[in-house]
């Protein structure tokens, strides 16, 4: 009988491309792919060292693989395997333990899935992630998930993500562009550009630092693939978004009109102690650029809370700023400590219920931002992509700039773009759409 693999992706967009591609390289190799609440005969765990908490969802997603199946073998990789390794081979159950590097030659640690006593660690000094592993997820059957770049060499002193993956480096714009014909060619409608620092693009392309290609480059190239009616930019660095880029996008036939920007704080007190690579006055000159070529697009932005040394100045200074720009939502970090990381044994530590307060305010003012982003575009007519789910007798789906719609279950619609109008807020927050009438489905 054919041995059956199932997997679980802690973590961003990033893993779960990585999940998929080796997850390929298993069905490649014979393996049945099943869900993890399914019984197997091995269960891959995709960590994550960004996630709270990351050591309790390790421990009860393997508690829960060994209880499916008390013989399976159980692997752990990722970033929190390439910080942590000994403390994940120290779970009761866990077989083998793979770094950043060892993760995508998993299939060369394993043999016949007997249990060892104890878990086998495989991982490399950091330093030694300096090649390039191209991936890529199809999450559903609407959207997929194309990673570009990895690494970075950014010093922020709060992140483990450079300890985690290694220096930045980025795919060759040649195996992105076939990587991205491979995904139309299965009838994915969408594409999520994914990477660490995808604004660093070119890095590392052909095994130095040198840009041979930059992210404008990538962007102008992927334009043209023929089938892929839509691509999304997952998150880039203010310093990193250029203008060529944001007007480039505004013409774009295939780029939507939806940046996520990371902030991290309005405090540029703050911004300087993080060592992020801009202060406030850049951010706000990206924000009004968008504004002025593409007045509907969506700005997502994320923002950290409790980082050492926020004085109820500095936050006031970070919800203000937020309050008066004009973006669309709001990803809310609270700070926690990570080993290795400068900001950790920084003085002045914000209080734990003092995080909590000012994540939950944030997050109170993301729902208020969303809310007043789509109020602006009731009214407007849009094209939306439907999503594969029946939830609750509704079809999901998002418009190019990421407002989410629903309307009454059609599994005609599944994987269709349409032409809507916006045309009320449902009470969940949702918007209700009418049908144009004469549109071309797709």
């Amino acid at each position: 009988m054919k041995k059956r693999v199932a997997f679980y992706t802690l973590g961003c967009k990033l893993n779960y491309s990585e999940t998929s591609t080796i997850a390929r390289s298993f069905e490649n190799k014979g393996y049945d792919r099943v869900d993890f609440t399914d019984r197997a005969d091995m269960y891959v765990i995709n960590t994550c060292s960004v996630t709270e908490n990351a050591d309790k969802r390790f421990k009860r997603l393997v508690r829960q693989a060994q209880t499916i199946n008390p013989e399976a073998f159980v692997a752990a990789i990722g970033c929190y395997a390439q910080l942590k390794p000994q403390d994940l081979a120290d779970v009761h159950g866990v077989d083998l333990v793979l770094g950043a590097s060892e993760k995508f030659k998993i299939l060369d640690y394993i043999n016949d899935l007997s249990k060892n006593d104890f878990g086998v660690i495989h991982s490399c000094e950091i330093e030694e992630a300096d090649f390039y592993v191209g991936s890529y997820a199809i999450g559903n059957r609407t959207r997929a998930f194309l990673k570009v770049q990895d690494g970075c060499d950014y010093k922020c002193t709060y992140c483990t993500i450079p300890l985690a993956r290694g220096v930045s480096r980025s795919d060759t714009l040649v195996n992105v562009l076939k990587n991205a014909k491979e995904i139309s060619e299965q009838g994915i409608k969408e594409i999520v550009l994914t990477g660490v620092n995808i604004g660093d693009y070119g890095k590392g392309e052909f095994g130095n630092k040198k840009h041979e290609h930059t992210f404008f480059d990538l962007v102008k190239a992927l334009d043209k693939v023929e089938g892929v009616h839509r691509f999304r930019i997952s998150s880039i660095e203010p310093n990193l978004l250029k203008n060529e880029t944001i007007d480039f996008v505004a013409g774009s036939k295939t780029f939507v009109p939806h940046f996520h920007i990371p902030l991290q704080s309005g405090s540029d007190d703050l911004l300087k102690q993080m060592k992020r690579r801009y202060l406030t006055d850049l951010y706000v000159d990206r924000v009004k650029r968008i504004r002025k070529k593409m007045p509907h697009a969506c700005i997502g932005v994320d923002v950290i809370v409790g980082f050492p040394g926020e004085t109820d100045k500095h936050f006031l200074e970070t919800y203000n700023f937020l309050n008066e720009l004009e973006i669309s939502y709001l990803h809310v970090f609270t700070y926690s400590e990570r080993d290795g990381t400068a900001a950790a044994i920084m003085p002045q530590v914000v209080p734990k219920n003092v995080r909590s307060k000012r994540s939950k305010m944030l997050r109170g003012l993301s729902v208020k931002k969303r809310r007043s982003f789509y109020e602006s575009q009731l009214g407007n007519k849009r094209t939306v992509l439907f999503e594969s789910e029946n939830k609750e007798g509704y079809i999901h789906g998002f418009t190019d700039n990421y407002i989410k719609v629903k309307t009454p279950w059609n599994p005609e619609l599944v994987n269709t773009l349409h032409e809507v109008t916006l045309s009320d807020i449902y009470e969940d927050g949702l918007v209700q759409i009418n049908f144009v009438l004469n549109e071309v489905w797709a």
